[in-house]
């Protein structure tokens, strides 16, 4: 930190920055607190040194890579579809026929919402790798399933530069610093 905010001449001390993956298990609501919800994302941070808020969605059925952290301002950058910052899934699907997805490439309306094109490729079986940069609620879901190729399991990998790889289920790990400067020089 290079500002030196001062009161009563003591020097303040700014909240350090954390940035944390998560690799979100199935079943965990993406969210800080909900009455509702029997688990959520916030009961896998047992010992992290901060208070951490989720960076976007996934839903209670959906897994994958996770984003926390204590800045907002890194939130509401990463989550502004004008950032076009890719979030890409491996959708394993249940259809042989992915002429469909020709729709989902080129833009769809889908019941009067409009989501712009999606990169997709066929990644063997019944998987599709899937990148997004708008990110609205069940955007993948609701696209495919438009285009007639149903959803059956959902799995983020990554979040622009910052990726998954193999991090455990249910785990954590702090994403470095330099992952974090590099992200936002390309905003």
């Amino acid at each position: 930190y290079t500002d030196d905010v001062r009161f009563n001449g003591e020097r303040l001390k700014g909240e350090e920055k954390i940035y944390i993956v998560m690799n979100k298990p199935k079943g965990y609501v993406t969210t800080a607190s909900d009455p509702h919800a029997d688990k959520t994302v916030m009961d896998l941070l047992k010992g992290c040194p901060s208070r951490v808020f989720p960076v976007g969605r996934l839903d209670k059925v959906s897994e994958g890579m996770l984003i926390l952290t204590n800045d907002g301002e890194f939130a509401r950058q990463m989550t502004l579809p004008s950032s076009k910052i890719p979030r890409v899934y491996i959708a394993t699907v249940s259809c042989r026929d992915f002429s469909g997805l020709d729709a989902a490439r080129n833009g769809i309306t889908v019941d009067g919402v409009h989501y712009s094109p999606m990169k997709i490729d066929c990644i063997g079986g019944h998987n599709l790798r899937v990148s997004i940069c708008e990110g609205k609620k069940n955007e993948v879901r609701i696209v495919l399933a438009a285009c007639g190729c149903p959803v059956h399991k959902l799995h983020r990998v990554s979040f622009g530069n910052i990726k998954l790889k193999k991090l455990p289920v249910g785990k954590i790990e702090r994403v470095p610093q330099k992952t974090i400067d590099e992200l936002l020089k390309s905003l």
